[in-house]
């Protein structure tokens, strides 16, 4: 619904295994799968207001929960990714298709095969010996693509396999040229697709249009949300990235965009905080260049307006360029803090104030509240706990136990706050998703409020002289190693 009012016709729902399949009972078992009921149901609804529902499924690798069942095992090659040429492999993907063709109308597909590095290095490789990749790539893709066929999808690869096995890499800085051996093997009915999340200049985008047009096959472009770094959306920087990919899509004449939303390592972060990149990429993909036009109306579709959308990005956007430090922040150890060299002086007094308007905006975003109300507690949590650790180490170094003491009462501040937090994050995961995955938030946040208790009773007995030192504060605190190489203060989704 809110895809047709921002101007989408199509909405691609991603699954690994989170569907149901006849005969399959551990396929995604215990992970909040879609039952066929749930997803006829989905397809209709779209249906019923003018967007096309596309299954997008793994084919190949990113089976990163399906490995964990044994049943499996016959069908795995190594980490993540199936074992090709195995007649089993191939009876799975046809349960695959047989699956979505009974509860999808639409007659496209997605089938993944993406960043499939471990292909051909497992059992692979102890039964048939060393192949390289790409062979056993297209022999696999052709396979797939002729069971597609047999319940008539035209499917749509992500197109980084071919070039990372051809050149090493994936975005380009100079147009390449591709051999004739890569550019025949791909199957007629195979269309690809480019996905670019990181590049602000259009120029980068049409090096690459321009490469994938050897292929002479529809070209797909998938921009993103950057809705993957943590509990916080990336809407500013996303915009910036989408603007020029869409100004490289109208001069290539692509006709097939979409924008990804993933949830990488938790899927923390609101889906409806990305209206705003949504609806801007939409507007530049027709051709729309006057932001302030675009934001008027946004303000129109959603009586909320487009900045406030924009305050959703606070708790990252000053102190990691937009990569996610409020996660780490939040999880870094109060006492192990592997982050505490890259804590900005002054930062916990930054998101007090961040908080604040936060909690300023919750007034205007009507039905979007919740999602400020989750922010700014979170922020909330950083005031304290962003420099915490810091102050502990350096307290207890200098042997003042006075700041000791004020660091104690912090703790369990810090502690008020993360209860409040996971209560507010809660309602907001319940609103939006199935309460499958909510038990990994429960775990993480449950973890620091349980870690916050130990920290305190150790310093406790430290104060007390029960015990004559407080080992893991001893231990100096390096860099992290990304300030260096990339000028982030962190830039990896990690707890």
């Amino acid at each position: 619904r809110y895809l047709a009012m921002l101007g989408f016709d199509s909405m691609m729902l991603y699954t690994e295994d989170t569907y149901e399949i006849h005969g399959e009972p551990r396929f995604g078992y215990l992970r909040g799968k879609y039952t066929a009921i749930e997803i006829k149901d989905i397809d209709r609804y779209a249906s019923e207001r003018g967007i096309e529902l596309i299954p997008c499924v793994q084919t190949l690798g990113h089976f990163t929960a399906l490995i964990k069942n044994i049943e499996f095992d016959e069908i795995v090659d190594s980490n993540d990714v199936l074992f090709v040429d195995e007649e089993k492999t191939y009876k799975f993907i046809e349960k695959i298709f047989a699956t979505l063709a009974k509860n999808f109308t639409s007659r496209r597909v997605n089938i993944g095969m993406d960043e499939t590095f471990a292909l051909g290095r497992g059992k692979f490789l102890d039964k048939y010996g060393f192949e390289d990749r790409f062979s056993i790539f297209i022999r696999h893709l052709q396979k797939t693509v002729e069971i597609a066929k047999k319940y008539g999808f035209t499917p749509h690869i992500w197109s980084d396999m071919f070039f990372r096995i051809a050149t090493g890499r994936y975005s380009l800085k100079e147009k390449i040229t591709f051999p004739e051996k890569v550019l025949s093997a791909l199957p007629e009915n195979v269309e690809l697709a480019y996905w670019d999340y990181d590049h602000y200049e259009k120029s980068e985008y049409d090096i690459m249009f321009e490469c994938h047009e050897q292929f002479n096959k529809n070209i797909w472009f998938a921009g993103g949300a950057w809705s993957w770094t943590g509990f916080a959306p990336s809407n500013a920087m996303a915009i910036k990235k989408c603007k020029a990919a869409m100004q490289s899509v109208r001069k290539n004449g692509i006709l097939d965009v979409l924008i990804t939303m993933w949830g990488d390592d938790g899927a923390e972060c609101s889906c409806f905080s990305l209206l705003p990149t949504l609806y801007a990429t939409r507007r530049y993909a027709d051709g729309e260049t006057d932001d302030g036009k675009i934001r008027e109306e946004f303000y129109r579709l959603f009586g909320v307006a487009f900045d406030d959308f924009l305050l959703l990005d606070l708790p990252d956007l000053e102190y990691a360029k937009d990569l996610g430090a409020s996660k780490s922040f939040f999880y870094n150890d109060l006492f192990l803090g592997v982050y505490d060299k890259n804590v900005p002086d002054g930062c916990s007094e930054w998101y007090k104030e961040r908080a604040k308007e936060l909690k300023g905006a919750c007034k205007r975003a009507k039905e979007y509240a919740y999602i400020f109300e989750s922010q700014a507690k979170l922020c909330e949590v950083l005031s304290i706990k962003a420099e915490l650790g810091v102050k502990i180490r350096k307290a207890y170094r200098a042997k003042d136990k006075k700041a000791l003491k004020t660091c104690l009462r912090e703790l369990k501040e810090t502690q008020k706050y993360a209860i409040k937090f996971h209560e507010k994050f809660c309602e907001l995961w319940l609103l939006e998703n199935k309460p499958h995955g909510w038990e990994i938030q429960d775990a993480r946040i449950g973890g620091l409020i349980r870690r916050i208790n130990t920290c305190m009773a150790r310093l406790q007995k430290y104060l007390s002289g029960q015990i004559e030192k407080i080992e893991e504060l001893e231990e100096e605190i390096l860099d992290y190693k990304d300030s260096k190489r990339y000028g982030y203060i962190v830039s990896r989704n990690l707890t």
